[in-house]
């Protein structure tokens, strides 16, 4: 058995897996001091109704949190982030107690109380005294092995360690360690369980450490050892080439040193290179600046601070390969979700390049022998889909793009990736089909990223061209003879609606719906959205009409009713079976996008075109409609395809795309002119 299927046995997506039981009714978090509370808040966010207990053993914690909630919930509703019922349904149900009693009835048990191993033994020896035989019990520990905790237990197998980051009300990443003790029936419900609640469940082996917070200690005791050279300001200010904020001001705002240190010393039983920082225990906050303040740092110590930290960096991304913590993806993905990295170590590494790498790696080994270098070629450390989930069921290679953190919009590399694997599989004979869908309960897409398009404004040229590259993964689909489908679990808007709308068939998830939201920004869909889904089900052609003039939001039930989605499922796993029975039933028989004209109803647009509250630009709206009834009069589907690429590049010359993309990148409301 390779690591990535030790540690993702059942699939990489959560949620195709069906819970072996039911999202838990009671849950009770140990521990009310700075991360335990903010456990508690996501949960009860994601499940208003369920009934939290919060258990600590004095009363003082306890009426911090309890107004630590009432204040998150105000904040919401002030900022028109949260309905009033909603943070009302929130607060309701919330038991703040010392008595250990109250929570026989749970589900499940989150301990997340001080780093100790004994402390952290003796709660579980009265958790598990209390509660049911089914009752999950997990630890919030940064770094204490599984083994080390549960081992005494009287059923260790209902147990694992879930190991939050903070602010954890906010932040995605969720690791879930799988250790020899616990159930992977238990392990694969957790794993679902988070998913379903919005959390990105990370699986990784039960190392010291684990493998986020061993980067994150590493980072930061590194820094505190480059304070010979620099001052903590000047580390922190070259960090943030990397981070949103140096390893000094996440210390201070965590109030981590203390915790670097029990983490360091615990990770010193695999060498004597991890000692933590002696400053680090006599300081208790650092002299720093607010992250983004410009700061001149001489050249030669910004040299220093830079291969350092990059050299700390790069040897536990090698470690954590090389030993199998966790998956190339994982690392990637969750440093940049938990730990504010801007791009991951391995996309760090890429953009450094091979020889750069061995450089850098060289002179670490020399100031700071000892620490692992890399085992195999730097090609393998580079061989992964940076933004997607593979997996297979029954023969068909299911697709997931996971980037949670921009609600799974796409990118070029997006794009990139998905033709990689469709071409990688498609003259397997093992593979029947394939099935793209999206990570989490709300999105499928939320559209593409707006990527070059800012640089083509003006040039008519170059939006073609540009629209046309974008283009590649669907072109490539419309000539698949194997069935591709689209499971679209949530919105699917924009660039993401392109990628489903050339799928042969689409299966969603109750709560999805479809929008070209694209006139907002002064532009048009530009891959085909203004072509293909006339083609495809005329029959709906006035709601195309308002979706593409007017940005007009398509229910899932409208889209079933006019055939463009074949089934409606009550939730994510349903759906992928869906998907894959839908793979096999059109195997053979994929209808293919139709060539010749089509008559379309003509379009009627209101003498002030609006959307919601925004008035749109008539002059985007006019090459809208002559694009789409050029397309629909086209011969061919690739001569009106190649309409839909000039109509996208007449209107990214227009003041309303320019004034649209502007108000888009600088995060305001457009003024359309005209």
């Amino acid at each position: 058995m390779d690591q990535e299927t030790k540690l993702y046995p059942s699939s990489f997506n959560p949620l195709f897996n069906k819970p072996i039981r039911p999202a838990p009714k009671e849950i009770a978090i140990i521990g009310a001091g700075t991360i335990g509370p903010d456990i508690g808040y996501y949960l009860k966010s994601a499940i208003p109704g369920i009934k939290l207990h919060l258990v600590d053993v004095v009363e003082e914690p306890l009426a911090k949190a309890k107004k630590r909630y009432s204040d998150y919930v105000q904040k919401a509703v002030d900022r028109r982030k949260m309905k009033e019922d909603t943070g009302k349904a929130i607060l309701n149900n919330i038991i703040y107690t010392t008595d250990y009693k109250e929570i026989k009835n749970c589900d499940l048990v989150i301990e997340a109380a001080t780093e100790n191993i004994l402390l952290k033994q003796k709660i579980f020896d009265t958790v598990e005294s209390i509660v049911g035989e089914d009752t999950i019990i997990t630890s919030n520990t940064s770094s204490i092995p599984a083994d080390r905790l549960f081992r005494q237990m009287k059923r260790p197998e209902r147990t694992t360690v879930t190991h939050f980051f903070s602010p954890a009300w906010r932040s995605l990443p969720v690791e879930v360690i799988t250790w020899e003790g616990g159930s992977e029936e238990i392990i694969d419900y957790l794993n679902w369980f988070f998913a379903f609640t919005g959390k990105v469940p990370i699986m990784t082996d039960n190392a010291i450490c684990f493998m986020l917070n061993r980067v994150f200690v590493n980072w930061c005791n590194e820094a505190a050892y480059l304070l010979d050279h620099a001052s903590a300001s000047q580390i922190d200010s070259v960090a943030e080439e990397f981070v949103a904020a140096g390893p000094f001001f996440v210390l201070n705002m965590t109030h981590g040193n203390p915790i670097n240190i029990e983490t360091s010393t615990l990770q010193m039983e695999e060498g004597a290179h991890y000692r933590p920082a002696p400053i680090l225990g006599s300081v208790d906050r650092w002299l720093t600046h607010r992250p983004g303040t410009k700061l001149e740092v001489p050249e030669d110590i910004k040299n220093t601070i830079r291969e350092r930290m990059l050299g700390i960096l790069f040897s536990q991304s090698f470690d954590i390969i090389d030993r199998g913590i966790g998956t190339k993806e994982d690392l990637n993905i969750g440093c940049q979700l938990a730990l504010g990295f801007k791009k991951g170590p391995l996309d760090i590494m890429r953009n450094c390049g091979e020889a750069e790498v061995e450089r850098i790696m060289k002179k670490f080994e020399d100031a700071r022998s000892g620490f692992p270098q890399a085992k195999q070629p730097f090609s393998i450390y580079q061989d992964f889909n940076r933004y997607l989930l593979v997996d297979e069921i029954e023969g068909v290679k299911i697709i997931t793009i996971r980037r949670p953190q921009a609600m799974n919009a796409i990118s070029d590399e997006i794009n990139n990736e998905i033709l990689k694997v469709l071409k990688e599989n498609i003259d397997n004979p093992a593979v029947k089909g394939f099935i793209i869908t999206g990570y989490g309960n709300a999105a499928f897409s939320a559209g593409a990223d707006i990527g070059k398009f800012p640089a083509t404004l003006g040039n008519k040229e170059a939006a073609a061209q540009y629209a046309r590259d974008c283009a590649e993964v669907q072109l490539f689909m419309d000539q698949m003879d194997k069935p591709i489908v689209a499971a679209v679990n949530g919105m699917a808007l924009g660039g993401g609606l392109e990628i489903a709308i050339r799928c042969h068939s689409i299966v969603a998830t109750k709560n999805a719906f479809f929008q070209f939201p694209e006139i907002t920004l002064g532009i048009q869909p530009g891959i085909g959205g203004c072509i293909v889904p006339y083609r495809k089900w005329p029959q709906g052609a006035n709601m195309f009409h308002e979706m593409i003039c007017l940005a007009r939001r398509m229910t899932v039930k409208e889209a079933h009713d006019i055939g463009m989605v074949t089934s409606i499922s009550e939730d994510y796993s349903d759906m992928i079976q869906e998907a894959v029975k839908e793979v096999h039933k059109i195997a053979g028989n994929i209808t293919r996008v139709p060539e010749g004209k089509v008559d379309i109803p003509e379009i009627s647009i209101p003498d002030n075109p609006m959307a919601g509250n925004l008035a749109l630009s008539k002059e985007a709206i006019s090459i809208i409609v002559k694009t789409v009834k050029a397309g629909a009069a086209a011969d061919t589907f690739a001569e009106a395809l190649e309409i839909g690429y000039q109509g996208s590049a007449e209107i990214a010359c227009t003041e309303a795309a320019k004034e649209g993309i502007s108000a888009f990148l600088e995060k305001r409301k457009p003024e359309f002119k005209k």
